[in-house]
């Protein structure tokens, strides 16, 4: 899922950074104190999971939770799932650091928008009600970075466009498998604390 160094045009690479830079500051704005913590964990998350590759035919694929972020943390996914992609370009050149604000915007844009989304659902009714909706969530979010990431390929040029297939193919168990992680992350939290789900002025988000 992390597009490497070298392989997007120069445009791509600069109107991602751009975008991400948009991201981090809106994140930074809805990332109250009392929300670091959750922000720090599911960081963590995503660092751990998209750290464990399984090869399918010539590429791999690996979990992002990304979807989860999102639900939890709205907006604020930005900053925690950026930090998560920038250790993994220093530490293990997972991506690289020239694309990092693509591949930032690639995950965290679907995490923004899977929360915007289904979030209300999730907060509202029992926490089975929440998890089948946080599940839905959790899929759609790795459905559309799939998409973003096969849309950031074939902008740098045709020649990327088998690739550019080969990523959503590929990714089509991994969204089944986030969605069933997320929604059962979903019903735990609802049961155990359910206020990460309430807004600012303490009512369900």
């Amino acid at each position: 899922m992390h597009i490497v160094d070298g392989a997007l045009s120069n445009p791509v690479v600069i109107g991602g950074a751009v975008v991400a830079v948009g991201g981090i500051a809106m994140g930074l704005k809805h990332l109250p104190l009392e929300r670091i913590p959750a922000a720090g964990v599911l960081s963590a998350s995503f660092f751990v999971a998209s750290l464990i590759h399984v090869p399918i035919g010539p590429s791999s694929v690996h979990l992002i939770l990304n979807g989860l972020a999102g639900l939890v943390l709205g907006w604020a996914a930005f900053p925690a799932l950026f930090v998560g992609l920038l250790l993994q370009a220093v530490f293990f050149g997972f991506g690289g650091l020239t694309v990092l604000g693509v591949n930032a915007v690639n995950i965290a844009l679907p995490a923004v928008l899977a929360g915007l989304l289904f979030r209300p659902m999730v907060s509202r009714g029992s926490p089975l009600h929440g998890a089948i909706w946080g599940g839905i969530g959790g899929g759609v979010a790795i459905a559309v970075t799939t998409l973003a990431v096969a849309f950031s390929l074939m902008l740098s040029g045709d020649e990327f466009a088998a690739a550019a297939k080969l990523v959503f193919v590929a990714h089509i168990p991994v969204m089944a498998v986030e969605a069933l992680l997320t929604g059962a992350a979903i019903y735990l939290a609802r049961r155990v604390k359910p206020e990460l789900f309430l807004d600012a002025k303490g009512g369900w988000a």
